[in-house]
C-alpha cells in the first residue's frame, strides 16, 4: 500500500511538473520585431552567435514576450533592454532573469533583442537600436488589449548600454524613426534605468558604447543628440535610477546628471545610489534590494496597484 501511495505521489508530481513546463512554454513567445522589412538594414548574411547567453552580431531583432500567470496580471508592462556596450547583449543576467521577476509581480515583460550597431548591417548604425526600441513600444501598445496590458502603463527598462537605449527612447520619443501609420504613441510611460550609460560626452561617457554606436569620430552634434542628460524636457517620462558609486565601467555621474536634469524639469524620479555594487551588480546590492525599491517607486507613481 505504501509503495502504491508513493507511486501515485510521484505520478502526481510529474503531472504537475509537465503542466508547469507546458505553461512556461506557452507564456513565452518569441516573435520578429518587424512584421516585414527591417528599416535601415543592409541585406547580408545572419552572423548572430550566442555563448553563455551572451549574444553577438544581432541584425534580426526580436521580442520575447513573458506574460504573467493568468489571474495575476495587473496591466503593467515593461520592455527590457539588456546591456553590453552596444557590442553584445547579456540576455540571461539582464534579460530573462528580470522578466521572471517582473512576472512574479504581475507585470508583463517583453525582452527586446535589439540590433547591435554595425556598418555592415545598417545604413545608419546610430539609429538602429532606437528604431528597434520605438518599434517595441509601438508593438506592445498596439497589442495591449490582446496581451491584457494597460496602454498607459508601458515602461522601458535598460541595463548599462541598454539603459542608454531606454533613456534615448524616453527623451527622443517625439522624433519618429519607424513607419507608424496609426500614429501610435511612442513615448514610454516610465523608464527604469539600472547602472545606465546616459552621456556620450568625453568626461563621463562610456567610450565603448559611444564608439560602437556613433563610430570613432562622431560629430559634436551627434554626441550631444545622444547624450540624454541634454535632451530632457518637462514631458520626459518618470524614471527610476539605480547605480553604484564604485562603478568603474560606467561612472555614477551618468545617473546623477540625468537625475539632476529630470528633477530640474519636474519629472518624478527616484535615484538609489549604493556605495558598493560595481558594474552589473554581481553580488551586491541583491536583486531583491534594488528591484524591491523599483516596485515601490512604480506603486507610488501609479504604475502598479498600491501594496
Amino acid at each position: 500500500m505504501t509503495r502504491q501511495k508513493t507511486f501515485v505521489t510521484r505520478l502526481d508530481f510529474m503531472c504537475l511538473l509537465l503542466v508547469f513546463w507546458a505553461f512556461s512554454a506557452a507564456a513565452q513567445t518569441v516573435m520578429p520585431l518587424y512584421p516585414g522589412k527591417v528599416p535601415n538594414a543592409i541585406a547580408g548574411p545572419d552572423e548572430e552567435s550566442s555563448k553563455d547567453q551572451v549574444i553577438r552580431k544581432v541584425s534580426k531583432p526580436t521580442l520575447t514576450v513573458f506574460l504573467p500567470p493568468a489571474g495575476t496580471a495587473n496591466g503593467s508592462a515593461v520592455i527590457v533592454c539588456p546591456g553590453g556596450g552596444y557590442g553584445v547583449l547579456v540576455m540571461e543576467w539582464e534579460g530573462y532573469r528580470i522578466a521572471r521577476e517582473l512576472n512574479k509581480s504581475g507585470i508583463a515583460a517583453i525582452i527586446l533583442k535589439y540590433r547591435l550597431p554595425d556598418d555592415k548591417t545598417m545604413k545608419d548604425k546610430s539609429l538602429g537600436p532606437l528604431q528597434d526600441a520605438q518599434q517595441a513600444i509601438k508593438t506592445v501598445r498596439e497589442r495591449a488589449k490582446e496581451w491584457k496590458i494597460d496602454p498607459a502603463k508601458i515602461g522601458i527598462m535598460g541595463f548599462s548600454a541598454g539603459g542608454h537605449l531606454a533613456a534615448t527612447a524616453g527623451t527622443h520619443y517625439d522624433s519618429t524613426f519607424i513607419d507608424n501609420p496609426e500614429k501610435t504613441i511612442l513615448r514610454p510611460d516610465f523608464m527604469i534605468l539600472v547602472y545606465p550609460v546616459i552621456s556620450l560626452l568625453d568626461k563621463i561617457g562610456h567610450k565603448g558604447s559611444s564608439s560602437n554606436l556613433l563610430g570613432a569620430s562622431p560629430t559634436a552634434e551627434k554626441v550631444r543628440y545622444f547624450s540624454n542628460e541634454l535632451q530632457v524636457k518637462k514631458t520626459t517620462p518618470p524614471a527610476f535610477l539605480t547605480h553604484a558609486g564604485d562603478d568603474t565601467v560606467v561612472p555614477v555621474l551618468n545617473s546623477i546628471k540625468f537625475y539632476e536634469a529630470l528633477n530640474a524639469n519636474g519629472v518624478a524620479t527616484d535615484m538609489h545610489i549604493y556605495s558598493k555594487g560595481e558594474h552589473g551588480y554581481p553580488e551586491t546590492p541583491g536583486l531583491n534590494e534594488w528591484f524591491g525599491r523599483c516596485l515601490h517607486w512604480m506603486s507610488v507613481n501609479d504604475f502598479l496597484p498600491p501594496n
